[in-house]
This record gives structure tokens, sequence and C-alpha cells, in this order.
């Protein structure tokens, strides 16, 4: 859990005071990836990681891109070090792929690729999950309230729209998987 610890105090430093509202996100997410952990084994802790720091390019010290998968990423893997896996996962988180292709970001998103798709779709349910208040939500309204709130002119209004099916899929792999998990546990 020394990764958690180190994870939770850079998100708390670089979002609690300047981006209280993602702050609570990230902490949803974060509770989130918490309930996963059976179905994870041993990527829990990992995903757990991934799940509080996966904004923190939102931070005014990370943004460089614009893309906020991958200035997270970049922050965590050139100003403090972290694990490339970590990296990833945080690059690669929701609709970044898509996103990335709007923008013309699709060789910065391979400095960290390829994926894990299995830590992909758990970071994805996790946020997904979580409102930007830091309440629990339902995925399909959770994409419907980030359509609203970017409009159809945005690059993420175009992003999710398109990779809604994709989106609302790892949701349900995610679901299944828990499932499976926890029939055995039971």
């Amino acid at each position: 859990m020394q990764l958690v610890k180190w994870a939770h105090d850079l998100a708390e430093s670089l979002l609690a005071d300047s981006l209280p509202r993602r702050w609570a996100h990230s902490q949803r997410v974060y509770s989130q990836a918490l309930t996963l952990a059976p179905a994870l084994g041993e990527d829990a802790e990992l995903l757990a990681a991934a799940a509080i720091v996966h904004d923190i390019g939102y931070a005014g010290a990370a943004v460089d891109t614009g893309q906020h998968m991958i200035d997270g990423a970049r922050y965590l893997r050139d100003v403090v070090g972290a694990d490339p896996q970590l990296c990833s996962i945080v690059a690669f988180h929701t609709s970044s792929s898509w996103e990335a292709s709007e923008l013309g970001l699709e060789g910065a998103l391979t400095e960290f690729g390829p994926a894990e798709p299995e830590l992909v779709d758990a970071i994805t349910y996790c946020d997904l999950t979580s409102s930007p208040a830091g309440d629990l939500a339902d995925p399909a309204e959770r994409l419907s309230e980030v359509l609203e709130r970017y409009g159809p002119e945005h690059v993420v209004f175009r992003a999710v729209s398109a990779a809604r099916p994709e989106l609302m899929a790892r949701v349900a792999r995610v679901r299944r998987r828990a499932e499976v998990v926890e029939a055995k546990l039971n």
C-alpha cells in the first residue's frame, strides 16, 4: 500500500486546493477501485494508485498538450518517475485514445503503450461510476452528463460520442469479471 499512499499524497497536493471537484471525483474513482480488488488480485494496488492520480493532468503543473490523460501520464513519468505501468493506465483511461485521435496526439499516446486491456477496462469503470462531484454514478448517465457539459463543438464531446459503445462495453466486462469472482468467493 506504499504505492497507494504515495499516489494519494501526490494527487492531493496537485488537486485538493486548486481543483476541489476534480479531487472529490478522484477520491470516488479510488474508492471504486477498492471495490474491484478481489477481481484484480495482484493488480489491485496498481489500479488503486492509478485511480487516485488518473486526473492529475488537469493540474496546472501537469498541463502540456491539453489532453489530460497524456499530460498526467507524462507528469507521472517525467516529473515524479512513476512506474511505467501506472503511467500507461493513466494515459489510456476512459476515452483517451479517441481524444488523442481528435487532437492529433496518437504519437504522444504511444509513449505509454501498449496498455493492459483489463486495467484500462477497470479504470474506465471506476471513472464512469464516479460523478464530477464525487458521488456514485450510473455509467450511461455519466456519459450523457459529459456530453451535455462539453457540447457538440468540443473535442471531448466528439471523442466520447465515438467511444461510447466501447466505454459501455468496458463497464460490462468489468461487471462480469467482478460477478464471476464474487460467485467463486461465495
